[in-house]
């Protein structure tokens, strides 16, 4: 199975070329970026793609992160993937960041818990634990820092993603021995990975935002209708 891995969802655009035959990708791209997803994200996969003998047409698979992350990268991948899907008449599956982010460290059969976490502002942060014996521990949640740590226990803990040094300043604090494995956006090949390995009548291609916008009507100002 050949897969195309899409992931915009933080501060990253990055796409790749995988198969599950091989651990080594066919091609990939990424770029540090926190603005501009929509008008990098397509020249960037049509490079990815030229890289690939057979194109578009050679894929049966469309992998795409599905956040929690940006409203806007969020909507800028989904539409993308949504598009090959589409045009190339294969399924789409959704990747969450969070699953993402864990998954290098599970595979590496670390002991303890594993926490991702990724900063959500205003003291919080998108949250998802999970251990090797235990699987998961705390599902996807958004949790003000504090509340948190309560969820995570005693430690020790291991602590990947933006969110990652709030938590373990929090941790130190309660003198709970925490580890930051990265604050890095999660690596395309495991996006990839995850989507191999999805069931496309589960993984669907929708947004995980976890939280309402911070925006908010203005009923004061609503004119009254006549």
């Amino acid at each position: 199975m050949r897969i195309l891995a899409i992931d915009t969802a933080l501060d990253a655009c990055a796409a790749c070329v995988a198969t599950d035959t091989s651990d080594d990708l066919l091609a990939e791209e990424s770029m540090v970026l926190s603005r501009g997803h929509a008008e990098a994200l397509l020249p960037l996969v049509e490079r990815v793609i030229s890289r690939v003998e057979g194109g578009f047409e050679s894929l049966d698979r469309v992998a795409v992160t599905v956040g929690p992350g940006s409203y806007t990268g969020l909507r800028v991948g989904l539409s993308a993937a949504r598009a090959v899907g589409l045009a190339a008449r294969i399924p789409v599956v959704g990747v969450t960041t969070l699953s993402a982010l864990l998954a290098p460290l599970l595979a590496m059969n670390g002991g303890g818990l594993i926490a991702a976490a990724i900063d959500a502002r205003h003291g919080a942060v998108y949250l998802q634990a999970m251990s090797v014996g235990d699987g998961i521990v705390v599902p996807p949640s958004h949790l003000p820092v504090e509340a948190a740590l309560d969820r995570l226990g005693t430690g020790p803990l291991t602590l990947v993603g933006s969110g990652a040094p709030a938590l373990a300043a929090a941790a130190k604090a309660r003198g709970i021995a925490a580890e930051i494995a990265g604050t890095h956006p999660p690596e395309i090949a495991w996006v990839a990975s995850l989507g191999l390995l999805a069931d496309p009548d589960q993984a669907l291609p929708r947004p995980l935002y976890l939280r309402g916008p911070d925006a908010q009507p203005q009923d004061h100002a609503r004119l009254a209708r006549r």
